[in-house]
C-alpha cells in the first residue's frame, strides 16, 4: 500500500484514529492485523464457525445482533439459526462459509457491513467489517485484495 491508499483509507473513515501503521509495505492484511483499520478483526485461525457466528453478529451490530443460534451440528457443519421470524440451516465448514451467509443474508441491511475475507496469517484470520457507504469505493481501489472480492462486488447497489 502506498502513503497515497492510506490517505483515502482515512478519507474514507476506515483507518483508526493513531491506530497503529506497520512499518514498510503495509497491505491489508497486515493493517487488520496491526488494529489499524476501521471494522478490522484478527481471530484465531483455527475458530470454528460456531465459536464465531455470536461474536461477529454482536460487532456488525443492527439486525445482525439479533441473529440467535438454536443449534450448531459438527457432522456435517452446519449452523440452525433464528434470523428475524424464520429460522434457517447454513452449511459452515469454515469461515469463509460463515462469511457468505452472512453477507447474504444482511444484503440488504445498510446499517449491517460487508464481511472481507483479507486472509489467514501468522496472526489468525484477518477479516474486514466495511461500512456499507463505503464499499462501493474501497471495491474501486486496487488495494483491496479480499479472498471474497466478487461477493462483495455483489453488495453494491446503484
Amino acid at each position: 500500500m502506498t502513503a497515497a491508499d492510506l490517505h483515502r483509507l482515512a478519507a474514507l473513515g476506515l483507518l483508526r484514529p493513531k491506530g497503529p501503521v506497520p512499518e514498510g509495505q503495509a497491505s491489508l492484511r497486515a493493517l487488520c492485523a496491526a488494529g489499524a483499520l476501521q471494522g478490522g478483526l484478527s481471530v484465531a485461525a483455527d475458530v470454528r464457525p460456531d465459536e464465531l457466528v455470536g461474536p461477529l453478529c454482536t460487532y456488525l451490530g443492527g439486525p445482525a445482533a439479533r441473529l440467535r443460534v438454536l443449534d450448531a451440528r459438527a457432522d456435517p457443519p452446519e449452523l440452525w439459526l433464528r434470523v428475524g421470524a424464520k429460522e434457517e440451516r447454513w452449511p459452515t465448514p469454515d469461515v469463509a462459509a460463515l462469511v457468505t451467509h452472512l453477507n447474504r443474508c444482511f444484503r440488504a441491511e445498510a446499517s449491517v457491513p460487508a464481511v472481507a475475507r483479507l486472509g489467514v496469517d501468522e496472526d489468525g484470520c484477518q477479516l474486514w467489517c466495511i461500512p456499507k457507504r463505503a464499499l462501493a469505493a474501497v471495491l474501486k481501489e486496487d488495494f483491496l485484495l479480499a479472498e471474497n472480492a466478487s461477493e462483495l462486488s455483489a453488495l453494491v447497489t446503484d
